[in-house]
């Protein structure tokens, strides 16, 4: 399967020199050997988990609607089944808020869009009190924050206030208005989309924010065979707000997803690799060409979602491959570039790729 790594050829991680930024890479960075199977094909009969299988049955039921993004799709099933958030990154067009609108509909999850612009206001997310003239009294009104995936689309167009807004809900699964705590439906996950190329007018999310999304995920412009597939569905009558006419069907639920979870949560990590996934996370805050380098947090990030992938391989334990796999969209939005650094043309991907190839893997 594909994996979103670097934009180039995919690095040597046992050796040699990271790729140049701004290439594509097919591959996942030493992806591991038994990883998930692409969208369409199927396991043995009689070597199927029904958890697992409901789940790249989910990667099928996306592709029906979205070309050439199997890799994100993957990235946002880690991110459900750790219980963590994705920042999607890419130009418009590349249908972010499509495959988010069909993984939801695959899974029979809710799924709600905010548009994020200057003028919103941080009660036009989570909600607020409306007077009821009936009753003569403060009712709580939810916002679109209630439900399973929210895609918060452009989320650096709005001012720091309303970015805040989310922070509650993002780590304590809750909002709280005039004293009372409501809990958000389970499970629940936002899905970030920014612009990589167009900044004027935005508001970058501060490091403290980034730092609560479970993974940064690049989504790339379509490769030219994806590209004609594209067209020749549109060309042959598909639209895109039509789900249900794109053969989009649910395969999988709440109660498939909590199954697989307890699952990914029973993944066994040896002490050799917990220690190979602190030292690599330890190297970035050495590293000469990043001011911030990824906090415990990350790491433990890195652990859960490293868990994930172990599973969908098909494993019940986690290999140095699978954290090597992940290190790229668990980390890269946790560290800070130095300025001379970004002066120089250095790309955070180069450096975690260096990193990589450095820190010393357990056999």
């Amino acid at each position: 399967m594909h994996w979103d790594g670097y934009t180039g050829a995919a690095p040597p991680y046992g050796g040699g020199a990271p790729a140049p930024a701004g290439q594509q890479a097919a591959v996942p960075p030493a992806a591991p050997a038994t990883a998930p199977r692409p969208v369409g094909e199927r396991a043995p009969a009689g070597s199927r988990d029904p958890a697992r299988q409901a789940l790249l049955d989910v990667r099928h039921e996306v592709g029906k609607a979205v070309v050439g993004q199997d890799s994100t799709v993957t990235g946002m099933l880690i991110a459900l089944l750790c219980g963590g958030h994705v920042l999607l990154e890419g130009v418009p067009g590349v249908a972010k808020t499509l495959l988010v609108r069909a993984l939801s509909k695959a899974l029979s999850l809710d799924t709600k869009r905010v548009q994020f612009t200057p003028d919103l206001m941080p009660g036009d997310v989570t909600g607020s009190l409306v007077y009821d003239s009936h009753s003569s009294e403060f009712t709580f009104r939810e916002g679109p924050v209630f439900t399973n995936i929210l895609l918060a689309d452009e989320i650096n167009r709005t001012p720091p206030k309303t970015q805040a807004s989310l922070l509650e809900a993002m780590e304590e699964r809750q909002v709280s208005a005039d004293g009372v705590s409501r809990p958000l439906p389970v499970p629940f996950i936002v899905a970030a989309t920014q612009n990589p190329v167009e900044y004027e007018g935005t508001y970058p999310l501060p490091e403290a924010q980034l730092d609560r999304f479970l993974l940064k995920l690049a989504m790339p412009l379509p490769a030219r065979d994806d590209e004609i597939e594209v067209v020749r569905r549109h060309s042959e009558g598909f639209d895109p707000r039509n789900l249900a006419a794109a053969g989009v069907t649910a395969v999988a639920g709440s109660s498939e997803l909590e199954r697989a979870r307890a699952k990914v949560a029973a993944v066994r990590v040896a002490p050799e690799v917990l220690a190979y996934i602190v030292d690599v996370v330890r190297a970035t805050r050495a590293a000469p060409s990043f001011q911030l380098g990824v906090s415990p947090r990350g790491a433990t990030a890195l652990l859960t979602s490293s868990r994930a992938w172990a599973w969908l391989s098909g494993r019940d334990f986690v290999t140095p491959d699978d954290v090597k796999a992940l290190a790229l969209p668990c980390l890269r939005h946790r560290v800070g570039l130095r300025p001379e650094a970004q002066m120089d043309g250095v790309h955070v991907d180069e450096v975690l790729g260096s990193i990589l190839a450095s820190v010393p893997v357990p056999r």
